[in-house]
């Protein structure tokens, strides 16, 4: 009976959903099954070529710069050219890149190409989020953003184990595996993905612009709440692993109790999703910004890797909550013709939150101690919530265009169903596949919060 009840559930999640939004879909699996740099680049930088933390520490910093630089020009590549050119432009880019970065020896050859993959590779998400907003129908599109976390959650429990193992035998080949898929990425969407971009008059085109972006208050409001949340949410890579290390815990302890982010996200995505996808956006980001903030915040009293694992569940259902929701408020508050470059500001808000947290933790640790840290996070989560429950008032509608050809759905939805459950079924493989991985992805977390921490001292 149970299994009949999860079958059931998982059609009814995967139900409606337009062909087209499965194969971009099946492209984030498959780009985040190929995942290696961002998870190894720390261990490949220190153990492998023998360099400096404070150096590992550097090249993340510039990969995380790449992204904030290309997040902009991402957007404004989605509404201009169009959804598919930029993937096209961005995924070959970033598969010409890290195939590089595997070759390049002279270290500063290896941080401007760091630099490049996370610009290439950042410049995909507006057009990601915008091309699911095009074909996607209003009222299913926290479950589509839902279901594109999962997928992406999903790839990389799989893929920081699999990387290990390839990375034991070389890691250059983990580089060129990582390139050969997100080339594969490319193929996909060239063949399957048409271009879901609305068709715009003259006038409609030139009448949303970047500074439109910035001068929209309320949005510009909405990003900064966003950057208050993704800070609290980096410091369970930056700030935590840290923590713990000056406590006395081991990088396997963190490993555990981090593990249990990728485990609940893997189970919990699709039936929380059922939960909230009909209900009141402001009250879901309420909930989930105070549940970041003081999960974190918990950490303070944390003495044992049974408790540090209680606190890691409190903000892991947060960011459960948090991420489809806050996406699907993105784009009910964006112009159709500008959801590029909605969808860039708002992908700017995490790329410079991933840039200034290791800065931020390494500076409060250093100066004040960790307690202070996960009083910071209270306070900011709580600071996030109150903007969220004020400037949330009085939403305006979604726009119900969706592309044309995102009207056959039947098909798709019915073929997905299959595969969904068939990945349901491995949800329990996956996060034996994050716990393994733990071990490797939690080295490299600590090493470039590490250093960050040490270039702040």
């Amino acid at each position: 009976m149970p299994s009949a009840v999860l079958r059931r559930a998982v059609r009814e999640t995967v139900s409606g959903l337009p062909r087209e939004f499965w194969w971009l879909w099946t492209s984030t699996l498959v780009n985040r099954l190929g995942a290696f740099v961002a998870t190894y680049m720390a261990l490949y930088l220190t153990l492998d070529r023998g360099y400096s933390a404070s150096y590992a520490g550097l090249v993340a910093s510039l990969h995380g710069l790449g992204g904030v630089v290309s997040s902009l020009g991402g957007g404004v590549m989605a509404d201009r050219l169009g959804r598919r050119p930029t993937l096209l432009v961005a995924q070959s880019a970033t598969a010409g890149a890290v195939a590089l970065l595997g070759f390049v020896q002279d270290p500063v050859a290896i941080a401007a190409v760091a630099f490049l993959v996370g610009m290439a590779s950042n410049a995909s998400r507006p057009a990601v989020q915008a091309m699911m907003a095009d074909i996607v129908r209003p009222e299913d599109r926290v479950r589509a953003f839902s279901l594109n976390y999962w997928a992406i959650n999903l790839g990389f429990a799989f893929s920081s184990v699999g990387a290990g193992f390839v990375a034991e035998v070389s890691y250059r080949a983990g580089f060129l595996v990582e390139a050969g898929m997100t080339a594969l990425c490319a193929v996909l969407v060239f063949l399957k993905l048409p271009e879901s971009r609305p068709q715009r008059t003259v006038k409609e085109a030139e009448k949303v612009g970047l500074g439109s972006v910035v001068r929209d208050g309320r949005y510009m409001a909405v990003v900064g709440l966003s950057f208050l949340v993704a800070l609290v949410f980096q410091q369970g890579s930056v700030g935590l692993p840290v923590a713990m290390g000056r406590a006395g815990f081991t990088p396997a302890d963190y490993g555990m109790a981090i593990a249990v982010n990728g485990v609940l996200i893997v189970v919990l995505q699709i039936p929380v999703t059922r939960v909230i996808e009909h209900r009141d956006p402001r009250s879901l980001l309420v909930v989930s910004s105070l549940l970041a903030g003081y999960g974190f915040g918990l950490t303070a009293f944390a003495g044992s890797v049974g408790v540090f694992a209680l606190t890691v569940c409190v903000w892991t259902l947060a960011e459960i909550v948090n991420a489809p929701t806050q996406t699907g408020l993105v784009v009910r508050l964006s112009p159709v013709h500008g959801r590029g470059r909605y969808q860039g500001m708002y992908t700017l808000s995490w790329s410079a939150a991933a840039l200034i947290a290791p800065l931020m933790s390494g500076v409060v640790i250093d100066r004040f101690g960790a307690r202070w840290l996960w009083g910071l996070c209270a306070v900011v989560g709580t600071g996030a919530a109150l903007g969220y429950g004020l400037l949330m008032r009085r939403l305006p509608e979604e726009d119900a265009s969706v592309a044309p050809n995102a009207d056959a759905v039947e098909g798709g939805a019915t073929n997905a169903a299959a595969a969904a459950a068939g990945a349901t079924n491995a949800a329990a493989a996956a996060a034996g596949a994050r716990n393994t991985a733990a071990g490797g992805a939690e080295a490299a977390a600590a090493g470039g919060a590490e250093a960050a921490a040490e270039a702040c001292a």
